[in-house]
């Protein structure tokens, strides 16, 4: 594979981190603004990204917009909808932004009205000529630590909609996995972002903290994690699309496994940079952690499951 991406990825993605640096939230208390969020919300839908699957994007460039969304804590639905689209263009089907269905739960459901899931479980695909997509309505907001996303509970049964290839719903899951890892990283990003920015202000006798060898190499070996969990990342979104379903899948697991232990490594790195106020709710830094921790809790994966895929 070519792991350099093309201009109009590299444009993607500059695109998407200007929208996300404009009118993301810059604090907790941001997350309560109301007109923020719509004038985000109108600038998101205004880009049709929600869509990338269907207008024929990869992996990649799916991944690109997750990732900057993620680093600048972006809290409109787009991870759901995102997803659910993909199995929209797997039907061949169109229609307006819908949530992801998982289980009993809306993910990403924040303003809509319908999910789109599998009818189905990962262990119940295996041999299967075809497996069944259904929509439900959503309901009243679940319990969530995530405090940029909301989900909410599946109301009514699954209206089946159609059936597609079992290896397609591989091939999806491995779109799934590779999009929570974007997510994952990108949430680390930002909060590695957070650290080096305090680091640069902080002082301590009479010089920044930044200066202090202890803490640079906290914040270097950040750095090479995020460099690590791109690597694995950029390979498994490249895989979506150019390897067998089953392949794909393998290389999503262990891109989500290394960066999910990393970017946890990585946010707690962050909160001890910021001594006694990471710990505070004023710090955004808890904000990205609670992140990382739903987005690896959705879709997740044990380093034994993998290891089991080897034998």
């Amino acid at each position: 594979m070519d792991v350099r991406l093309t201009t109009e990825q590299r444009e993607l993605r500059t695109a998407a981190a200007r929208l996300a640096d404009d009118l993301g939230p810059g604090s907790v208390l941001d997350l309560d603004d109301t007109e923020r969020v719509e004038r985000l919300e109108k600038a998101v839908a205004a880009t049709g990204w929600r869509s990338l699957r269907t207008d024929g994007a990869s992996g990649v460039e799916v991944a690109l917009v997750v990732e900057e969304f993620a680093r600048g804590l972006v809290d409109v639905p787009f991870l759901g909808p995102v997803l659910a689209d993909d199995l929209r263009a797997k039907l061949g089907t169109e229609g307006e932004p819908t949530a992801l269905a998982v289980g009993e739960e809306a993910v990403d459901a924040r303003g809509l009205g319908t999910a789109l899931g599998v009818l189905g479980t990962s262990a119940g695909i295996a041999g299967a000529g075809s497996v069944g997509i259904g929509t439900a309505g959503v309901g009243e907001p679940v319990f969530g630590i995530d405090l940029t996303r909301t989900n909410a509970a599946v109301t009514g049964a699954f209206e089946p909609v159609g059936e597609i290839p079992a290896e397609e719903v591989q091939r999806w899951e491995a779109l799934a996995l590779v999009v929570t890892t974007a997510d994952i990283l990108g949430a680390a990003r930002g909060a590695y972002a957070l650290a080096c920015d305090y680091a640069k202000v902080r002082s301590q006798y009479g010089k920044t903290i930044g200066s202090f060898q202890a803490v640079a190499h906290l914040l270097a070996e950040s750095l090479a994690l995020i460099e690590g969990s791109v690597s694995v990342l950029r390979y498994a979104a490249w895989a979506v699309d150019e390897l067998s379903p089953d392949e794909a899948l393998r290389a999503g697991k262990v891109a989500k496994v290394y960066t999910e232990r990393a970017a946890r490594t990585i946010c707690e790195t962050s909160i001890q940079v910021h001594g006694g106020i990471g710990n505070t709710w004023e710090c955004l830094a808890h904000v990205f952690l609670r992140r990382v921790l739903t987005s690896g809790a959705l879709l997740p994966v044990s380093l034994e499951e993998i290891d089991l895929g080897l034998s």
